[in-house]
């Protein structure tokens, strides 16, 4: 039987190591070796939502963060929408993550979660969470937050974007979480010749940070692009 979308990520994830370098004072989190139950949700939310061979959009975002995806191995799904929206419990860990809660306020005004997995993939250049060492211990960091980071990871994130587009992604088109983001992805593309054209959408967590008032117009922007 021919694998379906919901195999194929399941086994990308699986796969999932970075064994390259990284400057000084930042590391690697790799969720699905760090809590087993992790693999298990993911599993039930690819199997749930991803169980056909639906060729989709693909949204990009920058790399997972500790509490969201680094946490339930699904990307901008805090354990809390896993289990209120998604119905998937977590049992080991609970987290609430900004971002999460501004993608899925978006996704309720697209039609809700079947229809949304449905028609798109989120996933990030760099799958894995990365954090820095500071005086206040570990924190979130992006992956173009150091020159020799980017560098660092460079292959290695064209290697899993190519991954990506093999799961069966519509390539004409891809969506762009965060302007310094596209930035870089438009640096691999140029590369790798992924995508045929970028578009750009706010990143979840500035908008709830910096443009809350305004989310309505965003929901409705990011609604608008992946509609079309």
């Amino acid at each position: 039987m021919d694998k379906t979308f919901a195999d194929r990520v399941i086994e990308f994830n699986k796969n999932l190591s970075y064994r390259g370098n990284l400057p000084k004072g930042f590391e690697v989190l790799n969720p699905y070796l760090d809590n087993p139950e992790t693999i298990t949700v993911m599993q039930k939310f690819y199997h749930k939502y991803y169980d056909d061979s639906n060729n989709r959009k693909f949204i990009i975002g920058i790399n997972p963060s500790r509490h969201g995806a680094g946490v339930t191995g699904v990307p901008f799904t805090d354990t809390k929408r896993l289990e209120s929206i998604c119905g998937i419990k977590m049992s080991s860990a609970r987290t609430h993550e900004v971002s999460s809660v501004f993608m899925y306020d978006m996704i309720a005004d697209y039609g809700g979660v079947d229809l949304f997995y449905k028609d798109i993939y989120i996933n990030s250049p760099f799958p894995l969470a990365i954090v820095r060492k500071t005086k206040n211990g570990w924190l979130n960091a992006n992956y173009y937050d150091d020159k020799e980071l980017f560098e660092a990871v460079k292959n290695f994130m064209i290697e899993s974007l190519k991954q990506h587009v093999g799961l069966n992604l519509d390539t004409s088109e891809v969506f762009i979480l965060g302007k310094k983001n596209a930035e870089f992805i438009s640096k691999l593309n140029k590369e790798a010749k992924l995508f045929e054209k970028m578009t750009v959408l706010e990143h979840p967590r500035y908008i709830q940070q910096y443009k809350s008032k305004d989310r309505q117009l965003f929901i409705d922007k990011y609604i608008l692009a992946l509609k079309k």
